[in-house]
Protein backbone atom coordinates (compact mmCIF):
# COMPACT_ATOMS: atom_id res chain seq x y z
CA UNK A 1 0.00 0.00 0.00
CA UNK A 2 0.84 3.59 -0.36
CA UNK A 3 2.41 5.64 2.48
CA UNK A 4 1.95 9.62 1.75
CA UNK A 5 4.29 11.83 3.27
CA UNK A 6 6.86 8.93 4.46
CA UNK A 7 9.59 11.78 5.65
CA UNK A 8 7.05 13.34 7.84
CA UNK A 9 8.82 13.64 11.33
CA UNK A 10 5.98 12.26 13.72
CA UNK A 11 8.37 12.41 16.58
CA UNK A 12 10.55 15.62 16.40
CA UNK A 13 12.33 14.67 19.58
CA UNK A 14 13.97 11.48 18.25
CA UNK A 15 13.81 12.43 14.94
CA UNK A 16 11.67 9.35 14.10
CA UNK A 17 9.74 9.52 10.64
CA UNK A 18 6.03 8.34 9.76
CA UNK A 19 7.97 5.51 7.65
CA UNK A 20 9.80 4.69 10.86
CA UNK A 21 6.82 4.26 12.31
CA UNK A 22 5.61 2.26 9.53
CA UNK A 23 8.27 0.26 10.02
CA UNK A 24 7.57 -0.86 13.72
CA UNK A 25 4.30 -1.95 12.81
CA UNK A 26 5.27 -3.95 9.83
CA UNK A 27 7.60 -5.73 12.25
CA UNK A 28 5.02 -6.46 15.11
CA UNK A 29 2.11 -6.52 12.43
CA UNK A 30 0.89 -10.45 13.45
CA UNK A 31 1.00 -9.50 17.13
CA UNK A 32 -0.72 -6.13 16.73
CA UNK A 33 -3.82 -7.59 14.87
CA UNK A 34 -4.25 -10.20 17.51
CA UNK A 35 -5.40 -6.91 19.86
CA UNK A 36 -7.50 -4.96 17.16
CA UNK A 37 -8.56 -8.19 15.14
CA UNK A 38 -12.28 -8.13 14.45
CA UNK A 39 -12.91 -5.10 17.20
CA UNK A 40 -14.48 -1.53 16.54
CA UNK A 41 -11.56 0.29 17.18
CA UNK A 42 -11.30 4.45 17.69
CA UNK A 43 -9.13 6.28 15.64
CA UNK A 44 -6.32 8.15 17.42
CA UNK A 45 -4.85 10.39 14.80
CA UNK A 46 -1.96 12.87 15.13
CA UNK A 47 -1.81 14.88 11.82
CA UNK A 48 1.48 16.42 12.64
CA UNK A 49 3.32 15.20 14.95
CA UNK A 50 2.93 14.06 18.88
CA UNK A 51 3.65 17.53 19.97
CA UNK A 52 0.34 18.41 18.47
CA UNK A 53 -2.94 17.07 20.28
CA UNK A 54 -4.37 14.42 18.40
CA UNK A 55 -8.06 14.56 17.35
CA UNK A 56 -10.07 11.53 17.75
CA UNK A 57 -12.74 9.79 15.41
CA UNK A 58 -14.96 7.21 16.52
CA UNK A 59 -17.45 6.65 13.48
CA UNK A 60 -16.06 5.75 10.19
CA UNK A 61 -16.41 8.06 7.19
CA UNK A 62 -18.26 7.22 4.50
CA UNK A 63 -15.59 6.18 2.75
CA UNK A 64 -13.96 4.25 4.59
CA UNK A 65 -10.94 1.21 3.28
CA UNK A 66 -12.72 -0.58 6.35
CA UNK A 67 -15.08 -3.32 7.34
CA UNK A 68 -17.10 -1.23 9.77
CA UNK A 69 -19.61 -2.47 12.20
CA UNK A 70 -22.64 -0.64 13.86
CA UNK A 71 -22.42 -0.12 17.37
CA UNK A 72 -24.22 1.79 20.32
CA UNK A 73 -22.80 4.81 22.43
CA UNK A 74 -23.44 5.05 25.67
CA UNK A 75 -26.13 7.44 24.78
CA UNK A 76 -27.69 4.58 22.49
CA UNK A 77 -26.90 5.91 19.79
CA UNK A 78 -25.95 4.05 17.05
CA UNK A 79 -22.73 4.65 14.81
CA UNK A 80 -20.35 2.87 12.54
CA UNK A 81 -16.57 1.77 13.62
CA UNK A 82 -13.97 0.62 11.46
CA UNK A 83 -12.88 -2.59 12.11
CA UNK A 84 -9.33 -3.70 10.96
CA UNK A 85 -9.21 -7.17 9.79
CA UNK A 86 -5.77 -7.69 8.10
CA UNK A 87 -1.96 -6.46 8.60
CA UNK A 88 -2.49 -4.09 5.76
CA UNK A 89 -5.35 -2.40 7.48
CA UNK A 90 -2.72 -1.88 10.76
CA UNK A 91 -0.86 -0.45 7.86
CA UNK A 92 -3.52 1.87 6.40
CA UNK A 93 -4.10 2.96 10.21
CA UNK A 94 -0.20 4.17 10.31
CA UNK A 95 -1.06 5.66 6.69
CA UNK A 96 -4.50 7.71 8.74
CA UNK A 97 -1.84 9.14 11.51
CA UNK A 98 -2.45 6.49 14.02
CA UNK A 99 0.75 5.82 16.86
CA UNK A 100 -1.42 3.49 19.41
CA UNK A 101 -4.54 1.70 18.48
CA UNK A 102 -7.72 2.21 20.47
CA UNK A 103 -10.19 -1.26 19.98
CA UNK A 104 -13.49 -1.71 21.77
CA UNK A 105 -13.08 -5.09 23.99
CA UNK A 106 -15.80 -6.84 21.84
CA UNK A 107 -15.69 -8.55 18.82
CA UNK A 108 -17.86 -7.20 16.09
CA UNK A 109 -20.09 -10.34 15.96
CA UNK A 110 -21.24 -10.14 19.63
CA UNK A 111 -20.81 -5.90 20.35
CA UNK A 112 -22.84 -5.92 23.38
CA UNK A 113 -20.99 -8.58 25.59
CA UNK A 114 -16.88 -8.21 25.78
CA UNK A 115 -14.81 -10.99 25.54
CA UNK A 116 -11.70 -8.92 27.81
CA UNK A 117 -11.69 -7.51 31.09
CA UNK A 118 -9.02 -4.92 30.96
CA UNK A 119 -7.10 -4.01 34.44
CA UNK A 120 -5.96 -0.69 34.20
CA UNK A 121 -2.61 0.35 36.96
CA UNK A 122 -2.08 3.73 37.43
CA UNK A 123 0.18 5.88 39.60
CA UNK A 124 -0.92 8.43 41.92
CA UNK A 125 1.81 11.61 42.95
CA UNK A 126 4.49 9.88 45.54
CA UNK A 127 4.25 5.96 43.85
CA UNK A 128 6.76 5.19 41.32
CA UNK A 129 6.27 2.52 38.36
CA UNK A 130 8.14 -0.09 40.68
CA UNK A 131 4.94 0.55 43.23
CA UNK A 132 2.78 -0.05 40.09
CA UNK A 133 4.49 -3.59 39.08
CA UNK A 134 4.42 -4.53 42.73
CA UNK A 135 0.49 -3.78 42.72
CA UNK A 136 0.12 -6.03 39.47
CA UNK A 137 2.20 -9.20 41.30
CA UNK A 138 -0.40 -8.95 43.43
CA UNK A 139 -3.30 -8.85 41.12
CA UNK A 140 -1.85 -11.94 39.56
CA UNK A 141 -2.30 -13.73 43.00
CA UNK A 142 -5.97 -13.10 42.62
CA UNK A 143 -6.13 -13.83 39.36
CA UNK A 144 -4.38 -17.23 40.35
CA UNK A 145 -7.06 -17.45 42.75
CA UNK A 146 -9.64 -16.75 40.72
CA UNK A 147 -8.57 -19.40 37.84
CA UNK A 148 -8.33 -16.46 34.99
CA UNK A 149 -5.40 -15.91 32.83
CA UNK A 150 -3.97 -12.42 32.89
CA UNK A 151 -1.60 -10.66 30.00
CA UNK A 152 0.46 -8.26 31.16
CA UNK A 153 2.33 -5.22 28.84
CA UNK A 154 3.72 -1.81 30.26
CA UNK A 155 1.31 0.95 29.01
CA UNK A 156 4.20 3.10 27.80
CA UNK A 157 3.57 5.94 29.33
CA UNK A 158 3.50 5.47 33.37
CA UNK A 159 1.33 2.59 34.45
CA UNK A 160 0.49 -1.52 33.19
CA UNK A 161 -2.26 -2.98 31.57
CA UNK A 162 -3.07 -6.65 32.17
CA UNK A 163 -6.18 -8.25 29.86
CA UNK A 164 -8.12 -11.20 30.45
CA UNK A 165 -10.21 -12.71 27.98
CA UNK A 166 -13.53 -14.14 29.03
CA UNK A 167 -16.33 -15.81 27.47
CA UNK A 168 -18.63 -13.24 25.88
CA UNK A 169 -21.64 -14.03 28.04
CA UNK A 170 -22.11 -10.83 30.27
CA UNK A 171 -22.73 -7.49 28.67
CA UNK A 172 -21.11 -4.22 29.90
CA UNK A 173 -22.30 -3.09 33.30
CA UNK A 174 -21.42 -6.82 34.81
CA UNK A 175 -17.93 -6.85 33.24
CA UNK A 176 -17.52 -3.09 34.50
CA UNK A 177 -18.72 -4.22 37.79
CA UNK A 178 -17.03 -7.19 37.76
CA UNK A 179 -13.43 -5.45 37.40
CA UNK A 180 -14.97 -2.77 40.31
CA UNK A 181 -15.03 -5.92 42.61
CA UNK A 182 -11.77 -7.27 41.56
CA UNK A 183 -10.41 -3.84 42.52
CA UNK A 184 -12.00 -3.56 45.56
CA UNK A 185 -10.77 -7.05 46.78
CA UNK A 186 -7.02 -5.91 45.83
CA UNK A 187 -7.04 -2.77 48.10
CA UNK A 188 -9.12 -4.62 50.79
CA UNK A 189 -5.85 -7.08 50.81
CA UNK A 190 -3.42 -4.08 50.01
CA UNK A 191 -4.91 -1.06 51.70
CA UNK A 192 -1.47 0.63 51.46
CA UNK A 193 -0.98 0.16 47.90
CA UNK A 194 -4.23 -0.02 46.12
CA UNK A 195 -7.30 2.30 45.77
CA UNK A 196 -10.10 2.12 43.50
CA UNK A 197 -11.16 5.54 44.38
CA UNK A 198 -12.60 7.34 41.41
CA UNK A 199 -12.17 11.49 42.87
CA UNK A 200 -8.72 12.12 42.80
CA UNK A 201 -8.29 14.02 46.02
CA UNK A 202 -9.27 10.73 47.79
CA UNK A 203 -7.06 8.50 45.64
CA UNK A 204 -3.52 7.52 47.50
CA UNK A 205 -1.28 4.60 45.85
CA UNK A 206 -1.92 2.66 42.70
CA UNK A 207 -5.37 3.01 40.99
CA UNK A 208 -7.51 0.62 39.28
CA UNK A 209 -9.46 2.27 36.70
CA UNK A 210 -12.46 0.24 36.90
CA UNK A 211 -14.19 2.79 34.02
CA UNK A 212 -12.14 1.66 31.63
CA UNK A 213 -14.12 -1.19 31.14
CA UNK A 214 -17.37 0.83 30.33
CA UNK A 215 -18.72 0.90 26.89
CA UNK A 216 -16.83 3.26 24.69
CA UNK A 217 -14.09 3.32 26.58
CA UNK A 218 -10.85 1.95 25.36
CA UNK A 219 -6.53 1.75 26.17
CA UNK A 220 -3.91 1.24 23.99
CA UNK A 221 -3.44 -2.34 23.05
CA UNK A 222 -0.71 -4.36 22.34
CA UNK A 223 2.27 -2.98 20.38
CA UNK A 224 0.88 0.17 19.85
CA UNK A 225 3.26 3.61 20.09
CA UNK A 226 2.56 6.24 22.92
CA UNK A 227 3.41 9.48 22.03
CA UNK A 228 6.31 9.13 24.72
CA UNK A 229 7.91 7.06 22.03
CA UNK A 230 7.82 3.91 24.18
CA UNK A 231 6.05 0.97 22.86
CA UNK A 232 3.03 -0.34 24.78
CA UNK A 233 5.05 -3.63 24.73
CA UNK A 234 3.45 -7.50 26.80
CA UNK A 235 5.54 -8.73 28.97
CA UNK A 236 6.26 -12.10 30.81
CA UNK A 237 4.87 -12.32 34.68
CA UNK A 238 8.62 -13.41 35.24
CA UNK A 239 10.48 -10.37 33.38
CA UNK A 240 7.43 -8.06 34.44
CA UNK A 241 9.27 -6.98 38.25
CA UNK A 242 12.35 -6.35 36.54
CA UNK A 243 11.19 -3.89 32.87
CA UNK A 244 10.97 0.05 32.79
CA UNK A 245 8.65 1.79 30.15
CA UNK A 246 12.62 3.32 28.73
CA UNK A 247 12.87 -0.53 28.01
CA UNK A 248 10.95 -0.49 24.99
CA UNK A 249 11.78 2.59 22.71
CA UNK A 250 10.31 2.07 19.27
CA UNK A 251 13.43 2.37 17.35
CA UNK A 252 15.02 -0.36 19.15
CA UNK A 253 11.57 -2.86 19.79
CA UNK A 254 12.20 -4.69 16.74
CA UNK A 255 15.04 -6.49 18.60
CA UNK A 256 12.94 -7.08 21.31
CA UNK A 257 9.59 -8.97 19.05
CA UNK A 258 12.40 -10.93 17.11
CA UNK A 259 14.25 -12.35 19.95
CA UNK A 260 10.68 -12.86 22.09
CA UNK A 261 8.38 -13.36 19.70
CA UNK A 262 4.65 -12.02 20.12
CA UNK A 263 4.03 -12.44 23.95
CA UNK A 264 0.00 -12.47 22.85
CA UNK A 265 0.55 -15.56 21.01
CA UNK A 266 -2.07 -17.77 22.81
CA UNK A 267 -4.37 -14.73 24.45
CA UNK A 268 -7.61 -16.37 22.46
CA UNK A 269 -6.75 -19.70 23.75
CA UNK A 270 -8.46 -20.05 27.58
CA UNK A 271 -11.30 -17.87 27.73
CA UNK A 272 -12.38 -17.27 31.48
CA UNK A 273 -15.70 -16.45 33.32
CA UNK A 274 -16.46 -13.78 35.81
CA UNK A 275 -19.04 -15.77 38.00
CA UNK A 276 -17.14 -15.41 41.16
CA UNK A 277 -16.45 -12.08 40.72
CA UNK A 278 -20.17 -10.71 40.17
CA UNK A 279 -21.03 -12.96 43.32
CA UNK A 280 -18.22 -10.37 45.11
CA UNK A 281 -20.09 -7.61 44.07
CA UNK A 282 -23.43 -9.12 45.15
CA UNK A 283 -21.34 -9.43 48.57
CA UNK A 284 -19.92 -5.88 48.60
CA UNK A 285 -23.51 -4.22 47.55
CA UNK A 286 -25.22 -6.07 50.36
CA UNK A 287 -22.34 -4.99 52.75
CA UNK A 288 -23.55 -1.55 51.68
CA UNK A 289 -20.60 -0.71 48.53
CA UNK A 290 -22.64 -0.38 46.00
CA UNK A 291 -21.69 1.07 42.29
CA UNK A 292 -18.82 3.22 42.08
CA UNK A 293 -19.32 6.95 40.06
CA UNK A 294 -19.30 6.61 36.36
CA UNK A 295 -17.24 8.93 33.93
CA UNK A 296 -18.78 11.90 33.79
CA UNK A 297 -20.27 12.18 30.17
CA UNK A 298 -21.83 8.90 30.52
CA UNK A 299 -25.67 8.81 31.66
CA UNK A 300 -26.17 8.14 35.25
CA UNK A 301 -26.37 5.10 35.69
CA UNK A 302 -28.96 2.96 38.34
CA UNK A 303 -27.46 2.77 41.54
CA UNK A 304 -24.74 5.31 40.59
CA UNK A 305 -23.61 7.12 43.77
CA UNK A 306 -23.62 11.27 43.61
CA UNK A 307 -21.39 12.63 41.16
CA UNK A 308 -20.29 15.00 43.30
CA UNK A 309 -16.42 15.09 44.78
CA UNK A 310 -16.66 14.19 48.27
CA UNK A 311 -15.04 17.75 49.64
CA UNK A 312 -17.83 19.82 47.40
CA UNK A 313 -20.39 17.30 48.92
CA UNK A 314 -19.34 18.36 52.69
CA UNK A 315 -19.08 21.72 51.54
CA UNK A 316 -23.05 21.51 50.69
CA UNK A 317 -24.71 20.10 53.33
CA UNK A 318 -22.83 22.14 55.49
CA UNK A 319 -24.88 25.13 54.21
Amino acid sequence: MRLTSPDRVVFPQQGWTKLDVAHHFVTVAEGCLRGVYGRPTMMKRYMKNVDQPPIYHKRAPAKTPFETAMIRFPSQRPGRMNVPRTEADILRLVQLGCLDLHPWPVRTENPDHPDELRLDFDPTPGYTFTDVKTAVMHSKDLLDELGLVGWPKTSGSRGVHVYIRIEPLWDFFQTRRAVLAFGRELERRRPNLITTKWWKEERRGIFVDYNQNARDKTVSSAYGVRPTGYVSAPVTWGELPDVEIEDFPMDRFGERYRAAGDLTAGIDDAPGRIDRLLEWAARDEAAGEGDAPWPPNYPKMPGEPPRVQPSKMVEENWQ
